[in-house]
């Protein structure tokens, strides 16, 4: 784990997506992160030890579905799956597909494993199966505030954890989508969805994929702007803790498929609410201890 000093840090931007405003300055305290998001390999040592089950490996209540078709509430995950052209970018249907049987032991559905990838962030976690994690490692979730701070890695107020430009001198610093979105990717490492941690240089305070790769679980509920902040809830009430359907927490950092023409989050200010059990093949987290 990396140490993390705490201090007045800026929260959010006035300069971007409307849920990430306004922009106000915020104290953390010091904070243990983990150097970089959980991978498969963690992730299966934390199941074997424990037998847990994920949201994605567990058919939907059709009490939370009323009206839908039994034939569809089956065990499974939202997959990316690259087009083979040109779409139009406000249906992303055309790109995300629910697959049955998708988890984290098949990232892509049957007949893959993540025995073939064990140093790639674990995904298709849903927030339980994350504050389970946690729990196990004797750990907690960041809040929003807190991953935000580290995230910018001591740039305080830049746009991107480096610094204002998205790749200075066409350096490729995250693993984000590079060329036309969501059909061609034209990524110099060939990653065209998650890459091994670590794989990108380090953020000021030594931490590998706080941009790109994955987007990441935090303990903070969604709230549409930081002028309504949400309440933080901590993993370890996770065991007892009713989640609804419809609960939404806070992700951070964006992942893969953030390109300049499609989801410019591949900032620190960026976030999106994911709802407590979508589970998808772009989500994972990260853990922290408090110093």
């Amino acid at each position: 784990m990396v140490l993390v000093p705490g201090g007045a840090a800026t929260f959010g931007s006035d300069r971007h997506y409307a849920e990430e405003r306004p922009c106000r300055t915020v104290e953390v305290g010091d904070v243990w992160f983990d150097a970089h998001p959980v991978t498969n390999a963690e992730f299966a040592r934390f199941v074997e030890e424990t037998g847990h089950v994920t949201v994605a490996e567990v058919a939907p209540d059709p009490a939370d579905f009323p009206g839908a078709d039994p034939a569809l509430l089956v065990a499974g995950s939202q997959v990316f799956t690259q087009t083979s052209g040109p779409v139009h970018l406000g249906d992303w249907t055309q790109w995300w597909r629910w697959q049955p049987d998708a988890s984290w032991r098949a990232p892509q559905g049957p007949g893959t494993s993540w025995q073939e990838i064990p140093d790639h962030p674990v995904v298709h976690v849903g927030w339980a199966d994350a504050a389970a994690y946690a729990r196990w490692a004797e750990k907690e979730l960041a809040t929003e505030a807190e991953w935000e701070h580290a995230a910018r890695g001591g740039l305080d107020g830049r746009d991107f954890a480096w610094g204002d430009e998205l790749s200075p001198g066409g350096a490729v610093l995250a693993n984000t989508w590079r060329g036309p979105f969501p059909w061609r990717s034209d990524d110099p490492d060939g990653y065209d969805r998650t890459s091994p941690v670590g794989s990108y240089p380090a953020n000021g305070y030594g931490l590998h994929d706080m941009i790109g790769n994955v987007w990441e679980w935090t303990r903070s509920r969604w709230s549409v702007s930081h002028a309504a902040a949400g309440e933080d809830v901590s993993p370890c009430c996770g065991g007892s803790l009713r989640l609804e359907e419809t609960d939404r927490m806070v992700s951070k950092g964006g992942s893969h498929l953030c390109s300049p023409d499609y989801c410019q989050r591949y900032r620190p200010a960026a976030r999106q609410g994911h709802g407590v059990n979508d589970t998808t093949s772009h989500l994972g987290f990260r853990c922290v201890r408090r110093a």
